[in-house]
């Protein structure tokens, strides 16, 4: 018999690589926009510069300015 407690003990498979994303080099997503727009302003960064950016790129770029911020930082 199955509980919540068994649920909780499955390990989350790794991040997979943006660069190996089979579908990476389509245009970035709706919420991937806006975010990094979000974080381009708190990082003082032209948000436009982003505008054309793969998914790809955009994760990779979220991940970059997310640092620069200090968002996404786990406690």
């Amino acid at each position: 018999m199955s509980t919540k407690a068994d649920q909780s003990e499955v390990v989350p498979s790794p991040e997979k690589d943006p660069h190996d994303w089979v579908t990476g080099d389509e245009q970035m997503t709706g919420p991937q926009r806006s975010y990094l727009h979000t974080l381009a302003q708190e990082a003082g960064v032209d948000p436009a510069s982003f505008d054309n950016l793969t998914k790809a790129e955009a994760s990779l770029k979220i991940d970059e300015l997310q640092q620069k911020t200090g968002r996404g930082l786990e406690s």
